[in-house]
């Protein structure tokens, strides 16, 4: 379960903080890559929730996937460089919201240990 914290805090955290904070300065392909990214999210979450249904667990997160997450990154990457600046700005939250939300289960985890 680490690996997904570590794996959101630098590779998540970081991608989303760059493209929000550089907006339309990014490689053109970046916006490509951001596009595709989405739609794998969408469906690999739409996946995990029907298998959370069916063990009766908690999908909460699989749907912030679903909705926010995976739509946001499927926008940006459409419009690329025509995107209006609030959505750049959205996607810079949650960079931010996804390094702390798994900071804090990293450090958790070292602290009960």
């Amino acid at each position: 379960m680490e690996l997904v914290h570590l794996f959101h805090i630098i590779i998540v955290g970081g991608l989303f903080l760059y493209v929000g904070i550089n907006r339309v300065n990014i490689p053109k392909n970046l916006f490509t890559v951001l596009f595709w990214l989405g739609i794998v999210i969408v469906f690999y979450h739409i996946y995990k929730t029907y298998n959370y249904l069916q063990l009766g667990k908690h999908y909460w997160v699989n749907l912030i996937h679903i909705f926010i997450v995976g739509p946001l990154l499927i926008y940006i990457g459409y419009y690329g460089e025509n995107t209006a600046r609030l959505y750049f700005e959205l996607l810079l939250m949650l960079g931010f919201a996804s390094i702390g939300y798994h900071g804090y289960y990293i450090l958790d985890s070292i602290s009960s240990n």
